[in-house]
């Protein structure tokens, strides 16, 4: 059993496509700011708290960003690291390496220096592109971006100079331009490699999902609050805006003041992920008026989060899935629809997905299996890794590691991860459907279900972070539980804590907890 997307939705997918098609073949995102300036050239693209900057500006600044990787000897498909937060240098950097054909490497900024090494042994980069508030030592040649690029000032005939000067690089769109270091939950970097064709069809597919709301001759704000290295962040803050010629609200870190600044510019478009709106609901009265999509991904959206933001903003979350192996998105709830929190909406269009058993047989709508996923957004595999590319693609197709059904509508539930699926004589028993019954629960704000071995089996026990001040003793959660749980699913074990330690994007790190730090 298959599933396949609406034909209305095709159909405009389709109709965008063709726009970027040239001589057969569909373009790359290196060719996403050149496009916008021609289109869009003296709108703002970025608003950032020291600086604005037009797409044109955007542009000449990338050119010579462009101009300095070359004498560095950036060539086409090196390798160029990003260690910048979210900031007006990082798109400028990013669209740089793009320009000059090379491989963009963004790094997550909250990594410990030896996960750092380990990815520049592994990517072996040219140069690496840093700013002036990061520290970092590498071998390689390293610009301090901050401290070089604002010395040359705009001038319209110096940009006209600098194109002529500089034309993009002749790659093919099927060639890797961006590599992602993605641990999941193993803890070991795994370098995804995506092409310009990845990167574009995922950028069309989520612009046609939401083109009735987003997009067309609408000027519209895009909340870049997300860090810029994830996969999710790239889409949503860079291809998806750039493609439309939006203007992009930059907020450098996720704290109230930063979130409040960026929420002074109006945004329309808030992609987020659950801890984010978690911090919105706590703000209670975020000035939120002017957003007309809001989108949560990069990990399940509790129910607790859900309908708590409906109370109080009058305002639908769209819950999508995905994954960096998939540009990152795959599904996402529409709009209009409303669904239980884990029901993320049908396939993007040019997707097509399958629920598999563990002899990779198609099973049959409402049962579940491992979710399989294939289109032109699917990763060329893992850089230096042809092994592990072999273990989760066959034949086109992608095995994402997640447990989902497919109901008869076309729509995907994600039940959790295969690998963290706790089998209890003979039961299944999915620490996400746990999770969300225990963030119910009006004191607890996080909340982890991870495996024990006990007596040749397994059984649930549970993390969770408590409100400050607020005294709760582990019997009445697991008290809670058996009101709300069939009885092999209530965890045999409670500990509360202060709180439990988390991910760069907002997602509880089992990994950590399941080491004990």
């Amino acid at each position: 059993m298959s599933v396949s997307i609406s034909a209305v939705e095709t159909s405009l997918y389709e109709k965008l496509r063709a726009e970027w098609v040239d001589a057969g073949h569909l373009r790359g995102i290196n060719h996403l700011l050149p496009r916008a300036v021609k289109l869009y050239g003296e709108r703002q693209a970025l608003i950032a708290p020291d600086r604005t900057l037009t797409y044109k500006q955007l542009w000449y600044y990338s050119l010579v960003v462009a101009d300095w990787l070359v004498t560095r000897g950036v060539t086409p498909g090196s390798r160029v690291v990003l260690y910048i937060p979210n900031s007006c240098e990082f798109y400028c950097a990013y669209f740089a390496v793009l320009h000059v054909g090379g491989i963009v490497v963004p790094l997550n900024v909250y990594l410990h220096a030896r996960e750092i090494a380990a990815i520049l042994q592994d990517c072996s980069p040219v140069v690496m592109i840093t700013v002036a508030s990061m520290h970092v030592q590498h071998d390689a040649a390293t610009i301090v971006l901050d401290q070089y690029l604002w010395n040359f000032v705009y001038d319209e005939s110096d940009l006209a100079q600098r194109q002529q000067r500089m034309p993009i690089a002749m790659r093919s769109s099927e060639e890797t331009a961006v590599v992602l270091y993605t641990s999941g939950s193993t803890g070991v970097p795994k370098g995804v490699m995506l092409s310009g064709k990845n990167a574009l069809t995922n950028a069309l597919q989520t612009r046609a999902r939401f083109e009735q709301v987003v997009g067309g001759a609408k000027r519209e704000r895009f909340l870049a609050i997300l860090p810029l290295f994830h996969a999710f962040s790239q889409n949503a803050s860079m291809w998806f805006p750039l493609m439309i010629g939006a203007t992009i609200i930059t907020v450098p870190k996720i704290d109230r003041r930063s979130l409040l600044q960026g929420l002074e510019q109006k945004p329309t478009v808030f992609f987020g992920f659950p801890a984010l709106f978690g911090l919105l609901v706590m703000m209670r009265t975020a000035p939120l008026e002017s957003v007309k999509l809001f989108v949560s991904g990069a990990d399940a959206l509790p129910d607790k989060i859900r309908m708590a933001f409906s109370l109080m903003y009058g305002r639908k979350i769209c819950s999508g899935y995905g994954l960096t192996e998939a540009s990152p998105v795959v599904a996402v709830d529409g709009v209009g629809q409303d669904h239980p929190t884990n029901m993320v909406g049908g396939p993007l269009s040019g997707m097509h997905c399958q629920v598999r058993d563990d002899k990779l047989n198609p099973l049959p709508y409402g049962v579940v299996g491992t979710l399989w996923v294939r289109g032109d957004n699917i990763m060329q595999g893992y850089y230096n890794d042809p092994v592990l590319t072999a273990s989760v693609i066959h034949d086109g197709w992608l095995n994402t590691g997640d447990l989902a059904r497919i109901e008869r509508d076309g729509n995907i539930m994600i039940v959790g991860r295969s690998k963290d699926l706790i089998i209890n004589k003979g039961f299944n028993i999915y620490p996400q459907e746990v999770e969300n019954v225990l963030l119910r629960h009006p004191a607890v704000i996080k909340a982890a279900v991870v495996a024990q071995e006990e007596d040749g089996g397994q059984v649930p026990i549970a993390y969770v972070a408590v409100r400050e001040g607020v005294k709760v003793l582990p019997a009445e959660i697991t008290a809670f539980c058996r009101e709300n749980l069939a009885a092999y699913k209530v965890p045999r074990v409670v500990t509360c804590l202060a709180d439990l330690p988390m991910t760069a994007t907002g997602k509880v790190d089992k990994k950590n907890i399941a080491a004990g730090k």
